[in-house]
């Protein structure tokens, strides 16, 4: 059993040396553990760094494209280096890595394919109350588009064993938290989730220069992700509130007509007003049943995805942007004492 932790990274070189270091290098029922950076572009000495700290393999993107281009990579790379778990974690140190065995402990026992680490969000003192609040009502519309039950559906800590690897796909420019879940969910893929820590900030978010730029992005991502997943919920819902506004203008107006026989005309903008809303909620309605097909034709798509991969596995397709890491004298030695890699270096000692 091998066990792949990939990193995405993006001018990551003074942040990477303390989160490499909170990585285990030994976990009970994994014969290897091995650490995947990949590189989104970095203008920096990312990659050496990686390198002087002994990761075992590097995907080097050509220009930054973003961090769910990069966590695709990394999910196809550790496909195609052999990988039968894969963790994904960030570059930040936001997320525990000592709490690695606990995440993937789901799957080693057979419960689950795809762990989540929930961070338990109202406990994070530096996160904002918007943000808070953006990321329990985010979280709601995931359960409800995926038909699960998971608390964090922003965490970017989780683990995918090999088939839920294969089967997920990340298309958003954006984000892939929230759309992996709900393919989950769709495609019947077993979801689990643990609680895990998270470390004191350190550094300032670089996908979202404020909170209101937070708020507007996430919140737009969530609006998308909802839309394409249930289309004629979506849209048949704004149809509904728009026909009702229709039908009450029409009404209205035929009452006052029939009470007043001579002074309909008054009312003409009425009638406008009602054709107008009518011919919205058609709109939507027919937006919502086009939304729906293409929702078929994109788990069609999918499942060709996940099959062209299994074919590429099988004839040993090397991983794209490829580069191996650093020689085996400068990788971080196997946890001694009896550590198993479930305890973590004391951190004053790290951060000295």
């Amino acid at each position: 059993m091998k066990l792949i932790i990939q990193v995405p990274c993006f001018n990551e070189e003074r942040q990477l040396p303390l989160t490499l270091s909170r990585l285990p290098r030994q976990i009970a029922g994994f014969d290897a553990v091995e650490w995947l950076i990949i590189d989104d572009g970095s203008s920096d000495r990312t990659i050496d760094v990686a390198r002087e700290n002994g990761v075992d393999h590097i995907v080097r993107l050509t220009n930054n494209k973003g961090l769910a281009a990069a966590f695709q990579a990394g999910l196809d790379a550790g496909l195609k280096l052999g990988a039968d778990v894969i963790v994904n974690t960030d570059a930040d140190n936001q997320y525990e890595g000592s709490d690695i065995p606990k995440l993937v402990a789901p799957i080693l026992r057979g419960e689950a394919d795809m762990v989540i680490g929930d961070r338990q969000v109202e406990t994070i003192e530096h996160f904002s109350a918007p943000k808070k609040l953006l990321q329990r009502l985010g979280s709601w519309v995931v359960r409800h588009a995926s038909a699960t039950e998971i608390p964090d559906t922003t965490s970017g800590f989780r683990a995918y064993n090999r088939e839920a690897a294969l089967q997920v796909q990340a298309v958003s420019k954006f984000t892939y938290t929230l759309e992996t879940i709900i393919q989950a969910g769709r495609l019947q893929v077993a979801l689990d989730h643990v609680p895990i820590r998270t470390n004191p900030k350190t550094r300032e978010s670089r996908l979202f220069p404020s909170t209101a730029a937070y708020v507007r992005r996430n919140a737009l991502s969530i609006f998308r992700v909802y839309s394409q997943y249930q289309p004629l919920r979506v849209f048949w819902t704004g149809a509904l509130i728009l026909g009702v506004a229709a039908v009450a203008i029409f009404l209205h107006f035929l009452i006052f007509f029939v009470q007043h026989p001579n002074a309909g005309a008054r009312h003409i903008q009425e009638l406008i007003a009602g054709g107008v809303l009518f011919n919205a909620a058609m709109l939507l309605g027919a937006l919502g049943v086009i939304g729906d097909l293409l929702d078929a034709q994109r788990t069609l798509s999918q499942r060709t995805f996940e099959r062209v991969r299994r074919i590429e596995l099988q004839l040993g397709v090397e991983p794209s942007h490829y580069e191996p890491g650093a020689p085996a004298s400068k990788k971080t030695p196997p946890a001694s004492n009896g550590q198993t890699g479930t305890e973590a270096p004391d951190r004053k000692a790290l951060e000295v």
